[in-house]
């Protein structure tokens, strides 16, 4: 089969494709090392970090064991987040089009799509605390308060910002992040300030809790596995050198970002907490500073509230709830509309709500996304070793139709795994990764396998996958219009692929 022989999907008229939802070039992947690490930055800082590192010292562990292990546990999350990036930076396709491989082209709807309502929650309930620093921050300089008002219209800026693209989204977090960490250490020294003015060493300090460290460990882990599953949709954004067959080689644009980017940072929040809550008993620094400040201090303060809640709603909210939502209707939904039904989404979900239920509301999502975690894995490591026959994901009666859309094997196991680990929340990810995992594996050889052949895995198995591989290859899945793939190098891909400009 040559590099530019065309595979056809079926000619209902291309049901399941839509141009933002094709897979990215090589020469459409933007993102360097650089890029990627000040995007990470940016979506470290959310609100309940600093509440995970004030949980670990009010459990009875001490500052620099609480620093240390949310450090270790994102090193870890951050290690199985480089697994499924590489559906990204292999096959340039996002987290929603891919899961039409283990749950079928109807069957992805149900796990993608409640990923995408999580996600766009994400996006209300940092919206809405970007708006209470923003009304702070007007009634210093204005003398005008309306949280709402301020709501509305932070919403509507960050949706446009998310709107303009992926080099938007980057260009906004090479901006934000540098200032987030210059903040970040400035709040730092403040709170050590405050405790000091209490008597109180910080590094001493020891709470009578008892909070074990696995659970604190386990807790970091879970809390990030948002991302460790749909962490496609930035991926397929980053760089990568043309026919590089080494994992890491191919991914390594990738590695300062999710490990050492995501976990010193990471650490740094959680850590921010932990000193605010030995001085105050209040784990939110925010809330610490923002009751003393005054004056310039205040409005940095508040600064580095918006920044850090626009720079993480751009790349881990919005974009991957709108890619969810334009993957339920393709033929309705574009990117553009999409981010903005995101943004609507994530209002009615009534943030200011959830975040009275917060630690709720991480617990059952993250129970249910670490099976997601595991059965993906299994699914496109150890079945598929790493080949997706790509056009057939955009086939409505192709090989991934499995029985009238749905594969029951992987939403059995998702179901199942996702609500033993919700049921024993503490432990959700060490649970509900591998049950998924192993249950995908054991009833897709058993049962689906046999009645519903899967091309790139005979062809694995017979020791002639490369036709079900991309950027190892030197080559990007093209789709040339009416229903047509093929498969070219840089060179002949250049102004022949249809889409993919807006994104």
């Amino acid at each position: 089969m040559t590099t530019t022989e065309l595979y056809t999907t079926d000619r209902k008229r291309e049901s399941l494709i839509e141009e933002s939802i094709l897979p990215t070039l090589i020469t459409q992947r933007p993102i360097g090392w650089l890029g990627y690490a000040w995007i990470w930055i940016g979506i470290a800082v959310i609100i309940a970090t600093y509440s995970l590192g004030a949980a670990g010292i009010g459990g009875g562990v001490d500052l620099a064991t609480v620093i240390v292990v949310i450090a270790l546990a994102n090193l870890a999350i951050g290690a199985l987040m480089l697994l499924t990036a590489d559906i990204g930076t292999e096959h340039g396709l996002s987290f929603a089009v891919y899961l039409r491989a283990p749950f079928g082209i109807h069957g992805t709807h149900i796990p993608a799509v409640s990923r995408g309502i999580v996600a766009a929650a994400w996006f209300g309930i940092q919206t809405y605390l970007g708006a209470l620093a923003l009304n702070g921050i007007g009634a210093y300089f204005l003398g005008f308060e309306n949280w709402v008002l301020w709501y509305v219209l932070f919403a509507i800026v960050q949706v446009v910002n998310t709107a303009m693209g992926i080099k938007s989204v980057e260009r906004m977090a090479s901006l934000a992040a540098p200032a987030i960490i210059a903040i970040s250490v400035w709040m730092y020294f403040t709170l050590e300030g405050v405790a000091q003015t209490e008597g109180i060493n910080i590094w001493t300090f020891e709470a009578t809790g008892e909070m074990t460290l696995l659970v604190l460990f386990i807790a970091n882990m879970s809390f990030w596995s948002t991302l460790a599953v749909d962490i496609p949709n930035l991926t397929r954004f980053v760089k990568v050198e043309p026919g590089a067959r080494s994992f890491f080689k191919r991914n390594r644009n990738v590695l300062v970002a999710q490990l050492v980017a995501l976990p010193v940072m990471q650490a740094l929040v959680a850590g921010l907490g932990a000193v605010s809550f030995i001085a105050t008993g209040n784990w939110n620094p925010i809330e610490v500073i923002q009751g003393e400040g005054q004056g310039l201090s205040l409005v940095l303060l508040l600064a580095l509230v918006v920044l850090a809640q626009w720079s993480t709603n751009n790349s881990a909210n919005l974009i991957p709830s709108a890619l969810t939502f334009i993957n339920l209707a393709p033929r309705l939904i574009n990117y553009k509309i999409a981010v903005v039904l995101a943004g609507v989404v994530g209002t009615l979900c009534f943030p200011w709500q959830i975040l009275n239920n917060l630690f709720v509301f991480l617990g059952y999502y993250g129970a249910f996304l670490s099976a997601l975690g595991g059965i993906m894995v299994a699914d496109y490591y150890i079945l598929r070793r790493r080949r997706l026959n790509v056009p057939e994901l955009y086939k409505t009666d192709g090989q991934y139709r499995y029985a009238g859309g749905f594969n029951w094997a992987g939403l059995a196991s998702w179901f199942i795994a996702g609500g033993v680990a919700a049921y024993f929340s503490q432990y959700a990810f060490i649970i509900g990764f591998p049950l998924g995992l192993v249950l995908h594996l054991a009833l897709m050889k058993m049962a689906v396998l046999k009645a519903h052949p899967q091309a790139e895995i005979e062809a694995g198995e017979a020791g002639e996958g490369g036709d079900y591989l991309a950027t190892s290859e030197g080559l990007s899945w093209v789709y040339a219009g009416d229903g047509r793939f093929a498969r070219m190098t840089p060179e002949q891909a250049q102004g022949r692929a249809v889409g993919r400009e807006d994104l």
